[in-house]
């Protein structure tokens, strides 16, 4: 048996086998950085800077990118600035700053730093390929019966994602509402966590929350070490 790899290769070897969803509805398009070599080559440093070892994370699952985050850089919730500034990373990508990205890099840094959350968290999303309908972006459960064309592609992807390295036996939805309902629904059916507890959405945070930012700030940073303290 061969050696088991590091979270990185796994990472990377699962978005290598990723395929863009079958039987999407008439008007809805995936979105596919994945096809840039420029995305290719940042993602595989940023994996490789931040999760290059065998240690296990806390998984912490959004709804599904979106075209000014991860829809640009593959990275999720990582837009084109905090990809350069946060994470030392320089590349050729275009794009300004994204809502939920800005919240989740005020974490990281409340946190301690990237080098700290990212050794400790997997950040990725319950769809990780993004959706727009008409040039807007579009969550994967919008769409009247497309989480359940989505389910079997989704499942497959979560147990990739899973075999890397699941610290625990908590994932957290990103997201309290919907996201968080059909995320425990699909664990219901798929059982990847002993259990699924939620998050505020980054981007619910900032555009309704803004007010009391620092809260939302140390509630992620507290629930999410706390989390960690009991998985060692």
């Amino acid at each position: 048996m061969g050696k088991p790899l590091c979270f990185s290769d796994a990472i990377l070897q699962f978005f290598d086998e990723l395929t863009i969803p079958s039987h999407l509805p008439q008007d809805v398009e995936a979105l596919w950085p994945f096809a840039n070599p420029e995305v290719r080559r940042v993602m595989t440093l940023f994996y490789t800077k931040f999760y290059n070892d065998h240690n296990p994370r806390i998984f912490l699952v959004g709804i599904n990118p979106g075209r000014f985050g991860s829809g640009v850089t593959g990275i999720c919730f990582t837009d084109p600035p905090r990809l350069a500034k946060d994470c030392g990373i320089s590349h050729s990508l275009t794009g300004g700053q994204e809502l939920s990205s800005d919240f989740v890099y005020r974490v990281i840094e409340a946190y301690g730093g990237p080098e700290a959350f990212f050794g400790d968290c997997y950040l990725t999303a319950l769809s990780p390929v993004g959706y727009v309908r008409e040039g807007k972006n579009l969550n994967y459960y919008d769409v009247k019966g497309m989480s359940q064309l989505l389910d079997g592609w989704m499942a497959q992807a979560m147990e990739q994602q899973v075999a890397a390295g699941l610290a625990g036996n908590v994932a957290f939805s990103m997201g309290m509402g919907t996201n968080r309902k059909e995320m425990d629904a699909f664990n219901q059916r798929h059982g990847f966590f002993e259990r699924v507890e939620s998050l505020p959405h980054p981007r619910w945070v900032m555009q309704y929350r803004r007010k009391r930012l620092e809260e939302y700030i140390s509630l992620y940073v507290e629930t999410i070490k706390g989390a960690v303290s009991s998985a060692r």
